[in-house]
């Protein structure tokens, strides 16, 4: 589980055509941007036109990656990829990127997001003789690649025709590196500049690192191609109703992004303001969950009129809870990474401010913190609706029987958690705050999901069985 109680990261993904620059290097510092979307393994895959080189590891970026690794991935081309895993575990033969030798010369993928027929595409491939070695999802993305015909790019558009799911990829070629977007647009997606060369990531914070400029984001179906010559994007299938994921905004991408022409610290900010039109509450400060619930008692704050204050102080070089793999440990941790500031907090009625609950087994022991360290009251705002469906398209959610909105009321969740009130923003408020009526997914909220049928049970079961096999 990420840090308090949160949902757990997606893929960041990056590509790059820059003739006569360090790739490697420059690859490096991008996906360092993008190691809050996946901290369990990180890989970098270059090609010089004819020969492809490779490095992936277990770990942050800078625990996989040295000096001399990195002066071995020689080219002008590029991928990178930081890892949290949603379907097989985080073992080195899950790490991507993956990487293959064609006819048409070496092929490697980076993929963010997950396909809901996985299941059936994997029984295609294997009846058809193709030897897997992982449960993910994207080693069937660049086995249907591999094994598709034409150029590259009408290969792309054939796999489009039968993916079905979230899926943001990097494709590296010996002559480009290409970008696909799903046609729900689920996952992000955006082209940015550099004075020499072009580049494409998960989200636009990884060009500030490396001196790129954001061009455009990619829209829904299209796939863009970047190589010497510069940069062309086609529609590889038509769009479908747009359904990004909600959670890039609320939690997931990185404050300093631009999602849909926004800054997300603003939107979170904003989501704040709402959250305290529609749950105010009388109180003496407003405190933040940090890091993830900063924007949005800023808001809170701004709009209530209540002082911000910190409350809580988090450790930087503590483990992320979602390592822990028990309850209780879960419930321990919390104690490991934060430490309540007490004179802030003594005698003090608290809104305690949050971007989400989905478990809710650390609320409770951060709740208790802060009244062992003489808050009066606790008074708790969710920053997101309660989360009462799981994720089937590359976010961990967690089962629907662990999401304690699932089966818990409003009520009984103030009990468990042990708050004086506790309130969640509304769909509609949120969804007013995004200025939009549709084109996010909201299924965790709602149940309403993009497909017109998710992964069935009987397809998650066969999926696990093959990890067992394969013992990942």
């Amino acid at each position: 589980m990420a840090p308090f109680d949160s949902p757990r990261e997606a893929c960041g993904v990056f590509g790059i055509s820059a003739p006569g620059m360090d790739i490697a290097r420059l690859t490096y510092f991008a996906i360092y941007a993008l190691q809050h979307r996946g901290q369990e393994a990180a890989g970098i895959a270059t090609c010089d036109g004819k020969t492809a080189h490779i490095h992936k590891g277990l770990g942050l970026v800078s625990q996989v990656f040295n000096e001399d690794n990195l002066s071995h991935l020689r080219g002008h081309l590029g991928i990178g990829h930081t890892r949290y895993s949603t379907t097989g575990s985080p073992r080195l033969g899950n790490t991507q990127p993956y990487i293959l030798e064609t006819l048409d010369g070496p092929l490697a993928i980076g993929h963010n997001g997950n396909l809901v027929n996985a299941p059936q595409l994997r029984r295609q491939l294997l009846e058809r003789g193709v030897g897997l070695s992982t449960s993910t999802d994207s080693e069937l993305i660049i086995h249907l690649l591999a094994g598709a015909r034409g150029t590259w790019l009408q290969r792309i558009r054939q796999v489009m025709t039968i993916a079905e799911g979230a899926y943001s990829l990097t494709i590296l070629t010996r002559e480009a590196v290409f970008g696909v977007r799903d046609p729900w647009g689920l996952r992000p997606l955006v082209l940015g500049e550099l004075d020499n060369g072009l580049a494409l990531a998960s989200e636009s914070c990884a060009f500030a690192t490396i001196g790129a400029r954001a061009v455009r984001e990619i829209e829904p179906g299209e796939i863009a191609t970047i190589d010497k010559d510069g940069y062309e994007i086609v529609q590889g299938v038509p769009a479908e109703k747009a359904a990004f994921c909600t959670f890039e905004q609320i939690y997931f991408a990185r404050p300093d992004s631009r999602l849909g022409g926004r800054l997300v610290h603003r939107v979170r900010q904003a989501l704040g303001r709402q959250l305290a039109r529609e749950a105010p509450v009388d109180a003496d400060i407003v405190v933040p969950v940090p890091d993830s619930g900063t924007p949005h008692a800023i808001g809170y704050a701004q709009e209530s009129g209540i002082d911000y204050s910190e409350g809580l102080i988090k450790s930087r070089y503590i483990g992320r809870t979602f390592i822990q793999p028990t309850d209780q440990l879960r419930k321990d941790g919390v104690a490991m990474k934060f430490n309540p500031l007490s004179d802030n907090l003594r005698g003090q009625r608290v809104v305690l401010v949050d971007d989400s609950i989905v478990r809710g087994n650390t609320s409770g022991p951060l709740v208790k913190l802060l009244r062992d360290a003489g808050a009066s009251e606790i008074h708790m705002r969710v920053a997101c609706p309660p989360i009462r469906y799981p994720c089937f398209m590359g976010v961990d959610m967690a089962s629907q029987t662990e999401l304690i909105a699932a089966h818990k009321s409003q009520d009984e969740i103030k009990t468990y958690i042990g708050v004086d009130s506790l309130a969640y923003l509304s769909v509609e408020g949120m969804m007013n705050t995004l200025e939009a009526e549709d084109g996010y997914c909201n299924a965790c909220f709602t149940g309403s999901y993009p497909f017109e049928t998710p992964l069935l049970e009987m397809e998650l079961k066969e999926k696990e069985k093959f990890a067992t096999v394969l013992g990942s």
